[in-house]
């Protein structure tokens, strides 16, 4: 198999149609699109749910991104399972269980402490399919092919987000939330049975049985490279923040949530887009740091208060800034053994969805006492610190060779 570095050069020539000509990945990103579209109005409908009955910026900040609580449990416990042997059949299985959680927040008259539940045996069990998800992603393209994957995956999660805001908004002035929620689920099941007709089985696994010793195991040796930790830093803490940020637009400005909703996820598509299609490697890379800035600093604007034309302007052009992600998730790939990608990846996936309900909580909280724009402006700082602060470490995680995985 190629080494991940060697091909990276090349990336930027792997067009998207050429992807789509694959049907096994087209399988695994319809898949991906049908659960993106689902999780946004299941998290726009409880949102507004909670808004309604309770007023509260704290909890509506938490119910939208309450589930990211609880994937660091399923990096912590289970998730070698994502490099077990039978991705396919794991796969399944944990799209099963995200089906039964979503259709039972359409139980009409459920109480929120039950949906605070669910959230949380939800937010486990998709922090393991992602996980599974991105091992399979990776075995499934070549090498050369897999940041014009994940770009084109976060470019249809930008997309995606834009139109089930907008859907959202529109199906609640005919719909109430629970009704909402059925057709999440609607989704959710769409996407189990694409996945469950197009991908196979994959044999390139660990030899070790995946369980809590494995996870552990594999998540020391994560931990322990310099390089993986500054990039993990990078990739969760300034990326939660400005989530929590978005947390918070239900409160600051109920009337124009959709809009300001839609307008970062338009603006995280079209970074999306120019990053990792239009670039090649080394301009990822070298990007890659004002773009992390590019991400907080239009927050900052938000202490002014701005009228909501500019409000959205500043969330469109933030948004753009996502695309960090990109080429930090390429420099962690290619300082990542070849049998626990799956693992590594989605413990990524489930640290930066943490730090997401993590930014949500310190928004919400923040806003209890200083007001939404206050509060937004302040984690927008804190972001910036943080990405000016780090930048020696994530300069030298290029150079810094990588390790074997755990025997």
């Amino acid at each position: 198999m190629p080494s991940h570095t060697s091909a990276h050069g090349a990336s930027a020539s792997i067009g998207y149609r050429s992807l789509l000509r694959d049907r096994e990945f087209v399988g695994l990103y319809a898949s991906f699109t049908l659960t993106v579209a689902a999780s946004t109005l299941s998290g726009f409908a409880l949102g507004t749910l909670v808004e309604q009955q309770t007023r509260s910026p704290f909890l509506t900040a938490v119910s939208m991104y309450g589930a990211t609580f609880a994937t660091v449990l399923g990096a912590l416990t289970l998730m070698s399972v994502a490099d077990g042997r039978r991705p396919r059949r794991t796969i399944v299985a944990l799209q099963c269980v995200s089906l039964a959680g979503v259709a039972a927040q359409a139980v009409p008259g459920l109480p929120l402490a039950a949906r605070f539940g669910l959230l949380l045996v939800l937010g486990f069990f998709q922090s393991l399919a992602t996980g599974t998800r991105l091992g399979l992603l990776a075995e499934t393209v070549p090498a050369a092919a897999y940041a014009p994957a994940r770009s084109l995956m976060n470019v249809t999660s930008g997309g995606v987000a834009v139109l089930g805001y907008a859907l959202g908004a529109v199906l609640l002035r005919h719909l109430t939330p629970q009704e909402v929620f059925a057709v999440a689920a609607a989704l959710t099941g769409l996407g189990l049975a694409v996945v469950a007709a197009t991908v196979r089985e994959h044999s390139i696994r660990l030899t070790r049985r995946p369980g809590l010793r494995q996870t552990w195991a594999t998540n020391a040796m994560l931990f322990s490279h310099p390089g993986r930790r500054a990039l993990l830093l990078n990739l969760w803490v300034p990326n939660g923040l400005i989530v929590g940020c978005e947390a918070l637009f239900i409160s600051y400005a109920p009337q124009h949530a959709g809009a300001l909703l839609a307008a970062g996820a338009a603006g995280m598509l079209l970074g999306d887009l120019v990053v990792g299609r239009l670039l090649t490697a080394d301009r990822r890379r070298r990007w890659a740091f004002a773009l992390r800035l590019l991400l907080a600093v239009p927050y900052l604007l938000f202490a002014l208060h701005p009228p909501a034309p500019v409000a959205v302007a500043a969330v469109f052009v933030a948004g753009a800034g996502f695309a960090a992600t990109l080429p930090l998730q390429e420099q962690l790939l290619a300082l990542t053994p070849d049998p626990v990608r799956g693992q590594v990846q989605g413990t990524e996936s489930a640290g930066r969805m943490t730090w997401q309900g993590i930014g949500a909580v310190i928004a919400g909280g923040t806003a209890q006492y200083l007001g939404p724009g206050t509060a937004m402006t302040v984690l927008a700082a804190v972001s910036v610190a943080v990405t000016v602060a780090s930048r020696p470490s994530v300069a030298r995680a290029r150079t810094a060779p990588a390790d074997g995985a755990p025997a």
